[in-house]
């Protein structure tokens, strides 16, 4: 069997923040204030764009040390749009997500210009995080009753 289970837990600790457990690490989401928060740690979007740049982190450098580039530094900047009227019930006709998500990695390397696509190409195929934001996953969500 090829497939890897991964798994949180997650507690509400405030209509904002929650402390989420992952293996031995915790870690708390939250909102800034201007959201209503109180700014103990990124949101929930920040945590999935940072997700996102963690995984481009360790695709870029497992994939260029298969192709035998040398990246003596790595960069990676993400940002993205997001329109929160459809999650406040303001407007059911936007995206709840972000509207475009824009990626830049630099690196520092003696690679040329089509190495350096070539890994860009390979590492987009092959990042987990940005396969689940590229493509649709099936999802299932439920509520209890504790």
């Amino acid at each position: 069997d090829h497939i890897e289970r991964f798994a949180v837990s997650a507690e509400s600790e405030s209509e904002t923040k929650t402390v989420v457990e992952a293996r031995e690490f915790e870690f708390v989401v939250d909102e800034p204030p201007s959201l209503g928060g109180t700014n103990d740690g990124p949101n929930p979007v920040e945590y999935l764009i940072g997700a996102w740049a963690g995984c481009l982190n360790v695709v870029v450098h497992t994939v260029g040390e298969e192709r035998g580039i040398d990246l003596e530094r790595v960069k990676i900047a993400i940002e993205g749009d997001l329109d929160p009227r459809k999650f406040l019930g303001i407007d059911e006709d936007v995206r709840a997500g972000y509207q475009e998500i824009n990626v830049r990695i630099e690196v520092e390397s003696d690679a040329d210009e089509e190495a350096l696509e070539a890994l860009r190409a390979e590492v987009e195929e092959r990042c987990p995080v940005g396969d689940n934001i590229d493509n649709p996953t099936p999802t299932d969500v439920a509520i209890e009753v504790a």
